[in-house]
């Protein structure tokens, strides 16, 4: 029984460091500005569809209390 939870241990913090090993290295992407970004991240977002792209609004600005749920 005791092998059992060693062997899940072992497994654990090896997913654990393969996890802070691929997310270093995604960092280390951002931090040179080489991010590639899918199609599919771009087309699943919500801030993608229906936004202008020229930049923020004004009157976006005015209704952000209430678009972030606030007072």
């Amino acid at each position: 029984m005791m092998e059992r939870k060693e062997l899940l241990m072992t497994l654990m913090i090896g997913v654990l460091l393969l996890t802070t090993a691929v997310q270093t290295v995604a960092l280390a992407g951002l931090n040179s500005g080489q991010v590639s970004v899918s199609a599919k991240s771009v087309a699943g977002s919500p801030a993608s569809t229906g936004s202008p792209s020229s930049g923020v609004s004004t009157g976006s600005l005015s209704n952000l209390p209430s678009m972030v749920g606030g007072c």
